[in-house]
């Protein structure tokens, strides 16, 4: 049994390890709470029971398409309802775990889909390396993302739920997981896709403070060419209120008032009205001068993002890159993640340990895919349909070491690995991962 700062927990006895699931790290944002920044969770009476993973946020069931639908969501032992009650996390600690390194887990899905639990997503392989996992969920689509005059109004900004709940996660580790055996000042964000793209949110906020030691970035992170969009809070309004107008409402309480159904319902409607307008994805962090008060490659050029150690990298076949791609200098998550360590290096810090997974996955031609690598760095290939060889579990155990070694020390590199050079102008150097 645990004691936190709201109560005590138990979790679910997995023999090395404990799992404690569905841990709520704020308030349910339901009713009055929608569309507000996340409130603190209340005490737990008795023993919380920490024994299932909770309801993911709402999101578009239908949206994954080849090869995610099949990888990932075939299950229905994985499958989780959708709620706007939603901010839960899931925590993986070795037992009689000591000042463990800590790693807070952040989705990807678009900021529209994903959950906290999904079926390529486990702790095991961390706990067996020392470190304790956690995975966070947040508002997603119009719940996490959207922005409206009548929203700024009230609060003086809008937008940015999602990433207010991420940071209330943070918060949440940082304040409790010693309970657990972990270190709270040796906290590691890590993400894939909309995941990474968050973590390059985190690392360049006011808000976070000195809560996070290092941060991964996987097929979103970068600097000059990349996933990032800068949305000024002032665009983001004016596509609220073409929701507010798809929706039907005159008012923000009359906003609020409408039931989920009903903001899903509308979500599509508004989308296909925006999306040609913002010409591509838009419920994204805006820029509204609290959570980013700036560009994301302006704040590096300021040299306002965390001075810590990083690691980040792409996929051979990843998202942006063309098919008749001769080279990876053809993909700009590759280029951008390797600009991103040269600009450190450029502000006078440490460049960034910089990978690119390459192993093109068997079974069919989809090749190392965006978020291929999440099979291996999470361990749970034995999850999936496809036929996997022993060389690709050896491939997954080398990208645990090198990752929970990173969660460790900032230094992916350890005994027995190959050497994992940073990233630098003189010598460029990335880890291709393949089997």
């Amino acid at each position: 049994m645990i004691e936190t700062k709201y109560g005590k927990i138990e979790g679910v006895d997995q023999g090395a390890y404990v799992e404690y699931r569905g841990v709520p790290f704020a308030k349910p944002p339901v009713g009055p709470l929608r569309w507000k920044a996340p409130q603190p969770p209340e005490p737990f009476e008795g023993v919380y029971q920490a024994t299932e993973f909770k309801a993911g946020s709402v999101q578009d069931d239908g949206r994954a398409g080849p090869p995610y639908d099949k990888d990932f969501y075939d299950e229905a032992a994985y499958t989780r309802p959708m709620s706007e009650d939603c901010l839960y996390l899931n925590i993986y600690a070795p037992k009689d775990a000591k000042n463990c390194p800590v790693a807070m887990w952040i989705h990807g899905g678009a900021f529209m889909g994903g959950y906290g639990s999904e079926k390529e997503f486990d702790g095991a392989g961390y706990c067996k390396r020392g470190v304790i996992f956690v995975s966070i969920q947040y508002r997603l689509g119009v719940l996490g993302f959207l922005a409206h005059p009548w929203l700024t109004a009230e609060a003086g900004t809008s937008g940015n739920y999602g990433i207010l709940d991420q940071i209330a996660a943070l918060r949440w580790i940082y304040e409790n997981i010693a309970a657990f055996g972990g270190d709270p000042e040796n906290i590691t964000v890590f993400g894939q896709s909309a995941g990474a793209m968050s973590v390059q949110t985190l690392i360049s906020s006011p808000l976070t403070g000195d809560l996070i030691k290092r941060a991964i970035l996987q097929s979103g992170g970068s600097y000059e060419a990349g996933l990032h969009r800068d949305t000024p809070l002032a665009e983001q309004e004016s596509y609220g209120e073409i929701f507010s107008e798809v929706l039907g409402v005159d008012s923000l309480e009359a906003m609020r008032a409408k039931s989920t159904a009903e903001i899903v319902a509308a979500t599509g409607p508004f989308m296909g009205k925006v999306f040609p307008m913002a010409k591509g994805l838009f419920l994204v962090p805006v820029m509204d001068g609290q959570v980013l008060t700036g560009g994301y490659y302006d704040l590096m050029d300021k040299g306002e993002i965390k001075d810590i150690p990083y690691m980040l990298g792409s996929t051979k076949n990843d998202i942006m890159v063309p098919e008749n791609a001769a080279s990876p200098e053809d993909s700009p998550l590759y280029t951008g993640s390797r600009a991103f360590s040269q600009k450190l290096e450029v502000l006078g810090r440490k460049p960034a340990y910089v990978y690119y997974f390459a192993r093109q996955l068997p079974g069919d031609d989809f090749g190392a895919y965006h978020s291929s690598e999440l099979w291996y760095m999470m361990g749970t290939l034995s999850r999936a349909w496809r036929p996997f060889e022993p060389a690709d579990y050896a491939l997954s155990d080398r990208m645990l070491d090198y990752w929970a070694n990173f969660m460790k020390t900032g230094d992916p590199n350890g005994e027995s690995l190959p050497a994992w050079k940073p990233c630098s102008k003189e010598d460029p150097f990335v880890m291709e991962l393949d089997v």
